[in-house]
């Protein structure tokens, strides 16, 4: 955890210096929504339904698992999935690319890579929303837009927003606080998703399903593996929900090692000696120099109040003209 970041987890007075430029942040950002809401900015829509699945606040909230789940289950329904992602990480430059299951995350970005290997969508990475989504749009019934809530250039039929435990943090804009827009964000979108925490009323309770362990190597099921690890890694905008979770479930753990969000692994950040667990998403940046000792722990995300298939209907409902 950043220093910036343990500041707005405590509340620290000093943030209070910070005060001028979340001050022009605020009304940078407002002015930018007046000029998308007045037609001065312009802002594009495509000819398939697009389903936005952000945060309001920085760092990872638990999206991808929800990108994950509502692309196998509309996939299911019989839609052409699409996914689009900003590509966060990647080296790629070149825009708009399609993410096959062989793409290294060094490449294209560890979720883009995870995405494409997990799902039957096709899976577009582009840093311009508008020119990815039209692109899908091409050959896809939906387009599951994973992040971008913010970029208002592509407009949008459904607003997912994924929170977790952290909440808004102290409720300030950035730099003060970790909010990219201020709460009332949360009363325009179509559903508040809450990862692991207890969410209000009218909000979506999501649980993450430890599922059986995976070599890394290989990523087969592992029906022989340890229950006790020299050293547990997570490069996830939250690492200890992760490790938490590992406990939980009764797995040993000699160390707990946390990298940033995104960090791009090398062999020289781990012993290929040593017993190690690590996330989904790790392990797509580890594969190609993983020993056989090394797992990771996919996770699967369930929701309440049939969540799944309400977004079905409503994307249903929009291909079939009646929205």
């Amino acid at each position: 955890m950043s220093k910036l970041e343990r500041a707005w987890q405590n509340n620290s007075l000093w943030l209070w210096l910070l005060a001028p430029f979340t001050w022009v942040f605020f009304c940078l950002s407002a002015l930018r929504r007046r000029l998308y809401a007045s037609g001065l900015l312009r802002s594009c829509k495509v000819s398939v339904p697009v389903v936005i699945v952000g945060n309001i606040s920085v760092g990872g909230n638990g999206k991808t698992p929800v990108v994950l789940a509502l692309a196998e289950h509309l996939h299911t329904q019989g839609l052409t999935v699409g996914i689009l992602s900003r590509g966060y990480g990647g080296q790629c430059t070149t825009f708009p690319h399609v993410v096959n299951r062989t793409c290294e995350a060094a490449w294209v970005g560890d979720e883009p890579a995870l995405l494409a290997q997990r799902t039957a969508a096709t899976v577009v990475i582009d840093p311009n929303r508008v020119r990815g989504a039209q692109r899908l749009a091409q050959h896809c019934d939906v387009i599951i837009c994973d992040d971008g809530l913010q970029h208002y250039a592509l407009q949008r039929d459904i607003e997912i927003v994924v929170m977790d435990e952290r909440g808004v943090g102290n409720g300030c804009l950035l730099p003060m606080g970790p909010l990219r827009e201020g709460k009332w964000r949360l009363h325009t979108v179509d559903y508040v998703i809450h990862n692991g925490a207890k969410p209000e009323k009218e909000h979506i309770h999501m649980q993450l399903v430890p599922e059986a362990l995976r070599s890394v190597r290989t990523g087969e099921v592992c029906n022989d593996c340890p229950r006790a690890f020299d050293r547990a890694i997570a490069a996830i905008g939250n690492p200890q929900r992760f490790f938490s979770a590992l406990q939980q479930q009764g797995i040993a753990l000699t160390q707990t090692e946390a990298f940033a969000d995104h960090h791009r692994y090398s062999a020289a950040d781990l012993r290929s000696d040593e017993t190690i667990i690590m996330t989904e998403k790790d392990a797509v940046k580890c594969r190609a120099f993983a020993s056989e000792s090394w797992y990771y722990l996919p996770v699967k995300a369930q929701f309440s109040d049939d969540f799944l298939s309400q977004i079905t209907e409503r994307v249903q409902e929009m291909r079939n003209g009646k929205i």
